[in-house]
């Protein structure tokens, strides 16, 4: 059940008017997701810097997505975790992978490490310590790594919060 609809430019307000011509220019169509955002326009743009600038993280794609895998298992949504299922398929994880990143876990102990720190991040921030960050580190991740994995989270958790707010989930 949609709770907010999504909006055609000619309905959206203000900035989000010109930015939803602007993807429809570039691209030819608004996702559900994207033309639902645009009832905000604060939201709408914040959500299209933000999504931009994550595109130029240095964490391998296939990480990536384990980690999107991981938090949005535990936020439940469906649409996202079908999505990122779908991306981590054609970043070559395979089913194996897809099913341990879900759980939280990946058969590499260095990127399990950080697949653990990121659910963290999502569900109890303040439980994170500097032996944490000191085993990211001995694990050979950098800081900017450390760092980013709380972006990727961030925007895992702006995406799946905005579609169970939104309703734009499949039916059960």
């Amino acid at each position: 059940m949609r709770r907010l609809v999504p909006l055609e430019p000619a309905d959206a307000p203000g900035k989000s008017k010109e930015l939803l011509n602007d993807i429809l220019d570039r691209r030819g169509s608004v996702g559900e997701m994207v033309a639902t955002m645009a009832h905000s326009p604060a939201l709408l743009e914040g959500y299209l810097n933000f999504s931009r600038a994550m595109k130029r993280v240095k964490l391998p794609r296939a990480l990536s997505e384990k980690v999107s895998l991981a938090v949005q298992e535990w936020i439940g949504c469906g649409t996202c975790l079908q999505a990122h299922v779908e991306a981590g398929r054609a970043a070559g994880l395979s089913e194996a992978d897809i099913a341990l990143a879900r759980q939280g876990t990946s058969t590499d102990a260095r990127e399990a490490a950080l697949i653990a720190v990121a659910v963290r991040v999502l569900a109890e921030p303040s439980s994170l310590t500097d032996a944490d960050v000191a085993d990211l580190r001995a694990h050979g991740w950098s800081d900017r790594i450390i760092a980013e994995i709380v972006g990727v989270v961030t925007l895992n958790l702006l995406t799946g919060a905005f579609n169970l707010l939104s309703g734009l989930q499949p039916a059960n």
